[in-house]
């Protein structure tokens, strides 16, 4: 092989838009584009279509596919490649990864919040670290979790953003989850706060109520993964918290408080800034997740 670095696509497939990236790395992106996420049938071939112009023009070496979910990520399924009982209208069920295998190039497929995590630690805010984890708090929240550099797998992939976690005294809204109500996502996404304040987020000032509630579910959440993934460093944005800069502050220290000096939590009291920190890729996190899958799946051949 030559010292030039493989050309990759990847495919970021989102619930309301997909980034499709042709590139060697970071730092040499040779094409984007973007696609509306609408229904399987028209987004599929859709990508499909893109990648068969750039393969004809120049053949890429390998496919990274991170995609919302929930997914079978399980090679031996019967249903691998699959978004599985999603909450987006009309994807349950929908095959991913076939209309991509006829390209001749190994694919790499994973949820969209464990491939931005990959590329954190790539080439982002977790350079350097085997265990951490990345927070995307938008539309969803997404947990991606690597621990000693893999991502978690098992039965199933991670979903820490649908945790149940403890209501804040005297809370009883019902929160806006389809399936668990007032789970962290139920409390704390977008949508939560926009049914809970009657509006955007964007609009509240930061000394809303509204925010009490976020802030005590997404502290619960870092709380849990703290005690159950033991992440070197935790990473959290989207368009919730990187939106809302006093955010970070009062989720670092509603999570000192919620640890309570338990464990791991005087040395991290010593490094809280360090430890609870905003992605270094920003929103290129997603799209470059999935050039890092690309990665993975050539090197495994």
């Amino acid at each position: 092989m030559s010292d030039r670095s493989p050309l990759l696509a990847g495919v970021e497939l989102g619930g309301t838009k997909c980034v499709c990236l042709l590139a060697s790395g970071p730092d040499d992106i040779r094409e984007e584009v973007r696609i509306g996420t609408t229904t399987p049938e028209e987004t599929l071939a859709a990508i499909q279509a893109v990648l068969a112009r750039w393969h004809e023009r120049e053949a890429f070496a390998a496919i990274g596919v991170a995609s919302f979910g929930p997914l079978e990520l399980d090679p031996d399924a019967p249903r691998y490649g699959c978004i599985v009982n999603t909450s987006k209208a009309g994807w349950s069920g929908a095959d991913v990864l076939t209309p991509l295998r006829g390209f001749g190039a190994p694919i790499g497929f994973d949820t969209d919040v464990n491939g931005a995590a990959l590329a954190e630690g790539r080439w982002g805010g977790a350079r350097g670290l085997d265990s951490y984890a990345y927070i995307t708090v938008g539309t969803g929240i997404g947990v991606g979790s690597v621990v000693q550099g893999r991502t978690v797998r098992g039965l199933g992939h991670s979903e820490a953003g649908h945790l149940r976690v403890p209501r804040l005294a005297g809370e009883t809204w019902a929160g806006v989850c389809p399936f668990h109500g007032d789970c962290v996502e139920g409390l704390a996404s977008g949508p939560a706060i926009h049914a809970k304040a009657g509006g955007p987020g964007d609009r509240l000032q930061p000394s809303s109520p509204v925010w009490d509630e976020v802030v005590h579910a997404l502290a619960a959440l870092l709380h849990n993964l703290v005690l159950t993934t033991a992440p070197q460093r935790i990473l959290i944005g989207g368009g919730v918290v990187g939106g809302q800069p006093f955010l970070l502050p009062r989720l670092r220290a509603a999570l000192i408080q919620s640890l309570n000096g338990y464990a791991a939590a005087p040395e991290i009291v010593g490094r809280i800034e360090d430890f609870v920190v905003a992605p270094a890729l920003g929103d290129r996190a997603g799209p470059l997740g999935a050039i890092a899958l690309a990665e993975d799946a050539l090197s495994r051949g």
